[in-house]
């Protein structure tokens, strides 16, 4: 049963009426995510518990680093960061750092599965440019399950660009985070597992209230819920301005009154409260405005899909305006000019790769769609299949044709692109710089039992660098039910210059020691062919658990076995060149 009669009349009293003295009792004060910065991280993925709704049962949930969400990860551009992710959980995961330019033995997809008691260390170069990103779970047909848990945090990179520009940038208080979702809660405080829910949440706060300053504020907004599309705007129809997508910031700001953000976008936004010290303003979805189709557009009285947000205006978070900040000093103006955005040109364009979504008939392997999932390139997704072998250094055009008659956000991992057109009409100013996410409509015309004209999205991106035959790179729907029913493919980046090379050492012997072995606090790699490198090592112990999963490690330092237990342990190497795996034996002092 949902939560309605445990707050179901707070919230109305909270969208009803005006009086401060009732939104005062109605609001809860919107929780910040704590943060992480430097190059080193440490992250904690763990079950816990939290208490969501006021009264009653703490709620089961997964946190990183806390009982909830995780920490925001400040990144340098240019700096190489280093990660030990520990999965506490009872079950595997992953984390995929969305919008990241990354191996893809880095990326945290479904190849990358951390088992319960493994510390898995990623480590990359950061080249992308300053920008909101976010880092959760992508555990293949469980990504749902664990995000409706919490598990997920923002990432938020710096570059000189985005320093020298006069904006807000002091984290929780002119430079503010919202992650918006939704959630439906039981009776006994528990979330359920849901495409949608009854309650709104921003960064895990049930009726989200904040304190904003009377200047111009910015606000970086993640639409991280399982499906739902937000219809952003204001409740006094103020113009707002987007200086960033999901990847970086626009040539200039785009003045608008609503964005629809679907599951997966971010956007950063400057609001002016300049002059409106003590007044209130609630940011809201105007989804009643929705097209059909668009997810949270429906307003189904029965069934999975059913829920009392379907086709409704809503407060995502109410907004009290207070006095300036004194230090640092406010930022009061709008910048006209940004950056320079320098766009894929599509003369470069190698190849155009054509891809289908359509509504599917017959499939008996979803849970909750059933027989009518949606799927890509007329089949379900398939862990061992790679669909698309890219070229290294390839500039392509990626074309979605959809007819079916669902809008879908389609995400892809390792690149950041721009959209060339949507139904042959050029992006909008605010959609035209640089995006991992694009939202491509269903069929238009289109009705439930199908039909219409087909919708066709274009998109051009370069594959520039981190071929690897091995891990791929996935491409999906990013409403995570769509994704865990199959609405999934991936691809490799390929690097047709190791063919030789890689013949040649097919034919060499090629083998490694551990020294010392005995070894105390740290082992070290010795290989017998200069050709040789660690593409994967994985600890594992005597009964043959993981314990350290070590992606192209680096091992001029050897490998740090200061904290294991005295016993019997196993190194399973992989070379990066032939990918042939051997194991050895080392004895932990």
């Amino acid at each position: 049963m949902k939560l309605f009669k445990a707050f179901s009349m707070a919230l109305i009293i909270g969208l009803t009426f005006s009086s401060s003295y009732s939104k005062a009792q109605s609001y809860n004060t919107m929780w910040i995510p704590d943060t992480l910065s430097g190059t080193n991280f440490n992250l904690a993925v763990k079950d816990t518990f939290k208490q969501i709704v006021n009264t009653g049962n703490q709620t089961i949930t997964g946190g990183i680093n806390g009982n909830i969400w995780g920490p925001t990860i400040f990144f340098q551009k240019g700096d190489s960061v280093h990660f030990n992710v520990h999965n506490y959980l009872n079950d595997s995961t992953t984390i995929h750092w969305h919008g990241m330019h990354l191996p893809a033995v880095m990326d945290g997809g479904p190849h990358q599965v951390i088992p319960p008691g493994t510390i898995w260390k990623p480590y990359w170069k950061v080249t992308n440019d300053a920008a909101t990103y976010w880092y959760h779970p992508h555990l293949h047909e469980m990504t749902m399950e664990q995000i409706t848990k919490g598990l997920g945090g923002l990432i938020i990179v710096r570059d000189p660009v985005e320093r020298a520009l006069a904006l807000p940038r002091t984290y929780g208080v002119d430079d503010i985070p919202l992650v918006l979702t939704d959630r439906d809660i039981t009776t006994s405080n528990q979330f359920s597992v849901v495409p949608y829910g009854d309650s709104m949440m921003v960064n895990g706060t049930l009726r989200a209230k904040y304190n904003v300053p009377a200047q111009i504020v910015r606000f970086r907004i993640l639409n991280g819920a399982i499906e739902r599309a937000y219809n952003i705007g204001f409740s006094d129809n103020r113009s707002f301005s987007v200086i960033a997508s999901d990847g970086g910031l626009l040539n200039a700001p785009v003045a608008v009154t609503r964005y629809e953000l679907h599951p997966g976008e971010r956007i950063e936004i400057l609001v002016s409260f300049n002059g409106q010290s003590g007044q209130s303003y609630d940011l809201k979805a105007y989804n009643s405005t929705l097209a059909n189709f668009v997810a949270g557009s429906e307003n189904f009285p029965n069934g999975p899909f059913a829920n009392y947000l379907g086709k409704k205006d809503f407060v995502m978070v109410h907004f009290n305006v207070v006095a300036q900040t004194v230090s640092p000093s406010p930022i009061t103006s709008i910048p006209s000019a940004l950056r320079t955005n320098t766009l894929l040109s599509s003369a470069n364009a190698a190849i155009t790769r054509s891809l289908t979504i359509s509504d599917s008939a017959g499939v008996t392997s979803t849970t909750i769609l059933g027989p009518n999932a949606f799927i890509i390139n007329h089949k379900l997704f398939n862990i061992n299949q790679i669909d698309y072998k890219v070229p290294l250094n390839n500039t392509e055009i990626w074309q979605i044709t959809n007819s079916g008659v669902f809008t879908h956000p389609f995400h892809i991992h390792d690149v950041e692109f721009n959209i060339i057109s949507v139904n042959g009409v050029a992006p909008t100013a605010a959609q035209a710089g640089w995006k991992d996410v694009v939202v491509v409509p269903g069929a238009t015309g289109a009705g439930p039992g199908g039909g219409g004209t087909p919708s066709v999205v274009k998109f051009i991106a370069k594959f520039e660098d981190y071929a690897d035959s091995i891990h791929p790179f996935m491409f999906h729907c990013h409403i995570s039910l769509h994704e865990d029913e199959g609405m999934m493919g991936q691809f490799v980046v390929k690097d047709q210059s190791t063919t030789t090379a890689l013949a040649q050492a097919q034919k060499e012997s090629k083998d490694f020691t551990l020294y010392p072995n005995p070894a105390n606090d740290r082992l070290f790699v010795n290989f017998n062919h200069p050709s040789m490198q660690a593409y994967y090592i994985k600890l594992n112990n005597a009964v043959g658990k993981t314990l350290y999963m070590l992606p192209r490690p680096e091992l001029n330092n050897g490998i740090d076995i200061s904290h294991l237990a005295p016993g019997i342990y196993f190194i399973e190497l992989t070379d990066e060149l032939t990918k042939t795996t051997t194991t050895k034996k080392f004895i932990k002092q």
